[in-house]
């Protein structure tokens, strides 16, 4: 299966119901529309003593003139 066929089978939740699950404060999210948000670090200050991980992803995506540009997210 490639990952476009992946990509459209999934079901896509809203970021309010992902963080009410997680129990994140909505005072603590920046939205972009209904399905992504950044998370404020402020949050990290209140919950540090709770057993949290740090995830970094990262991407190469090709520009229109075909060099590659690289996308860090924390």
């Amino acid at each position: 299966m490639q990952d476009i066929e992946i990509a459209e089978k999934a079901q896509l939740k809203r970021i309010n119901e992902i963080a009410s699950n997680l129990q994140i404060s909505e005072e603590f999210l920046e939205q972009y529309g209904k399905y992504k948000a950044k998370i404020d670090l402020k949050l990290l200050d209140e919950k540090q003593n709770s057993n949290s991980k740090l995830i970094l992803v990262t991407s190469i995506n090709p520009t229109p003139l075909g060099e590659g540009k690289t996308t860090v997210s924390i």
